[in-house]
């Protein structure tokens, strides 16, 4: 069975950090492409960051760069998201997801997704 469980999820003070991570299990990652995308309430799910699996080739979204890092564990078959300086915009639900065709971290390239796990940056 095909499966992506996030955990790591929370309530964090703007400026404070969180780790997110994803396991996926019933398929390995290799030449996937792996991501973080997240949905706030009233707009469109969005690519984070996203990470090819056998190269490592990175990609993220404008407003994260410089305070996110996405990480993959080859052994483990995880990829975590590390999360530095939150915003109260960074406030979403996040979803890992995962597409074999997946090339530009957009939600329509991705096949499987995780449930989400729930991120909120207020005071």
């Amino acid at each position: 069975q095909v499966q992506l469980v996030e955990s790591g999820g929370g309530l964090v003070q703007p400026g404070g950090s969180l780790r997110l991570s994803c396991a996926a299990s019933g398929f390995t990652l290799d030449d996937y492409e792996i991501g973080w995308f997240r949905q706030a309430p009233g707009k469109e799910r969005e690519g984070v960051s996203c990470i090819n699996y056998n190269d490592g080739y990175t990609y993220y979204r404008e407003s994260v760069k410089g305070r996110f890092t996405i990480s993959r564990d080859l052994a483990k078959n995880t990829v975590d998201l590390q999360m530095n300086f939150l915003k109260p915009e960074d406030t979403a639900v996040y979803y890992c997801a995962a597409g074999v065709y997946g090339s530009s971290c957009a939600p329509l390239d991705m096949d499987y997704w995780g449930k989400g796990t729930l991120v909120t940056a207020s005071s």
